[in-house]
């Protein structure tokens, strides 16, 4: 067993990365989501009927949210409950 050790000194960060700083780092990935789909919101709203930016800036921009848009439009038009908010 020689990468005992090595395994054990794994297994060892990974408990305390789980108690100490997981439950930061979830909370941080839910922000960032929350912001890119706000983002997306504000510069192509005008997909769902809501126009906010003028149309220039919004072609400026796509190609850099592109690989957001499916996603976005998914979360933006589903059906939200009270439970939502919570979890």
């Amino acid at each position: 067993m020689p990468n005992f050790p090595a395994r054990f000194h794994q297994t060892l960060r990974q408990v305390f990365y789980g108690m100490a700083i997981h439950d930061q780092v979830r909370a941080l990935q839910r922000s960032r989501g929350t912001l890119e789909h706000l983002f997306v919101l504000i510069s192509f709203g005008d997909l769902l009927g809501v126009p906010i930016l003028p149309p220039y800036y919004s072609l400026r921009l796509l190609p850099f949210v592109v690989p957001l848009i499916g996603n976005w439009k998914r979360r933006m038009l589903r059906e939200r409950d009270v439970v939502d908010a919570m979890f």
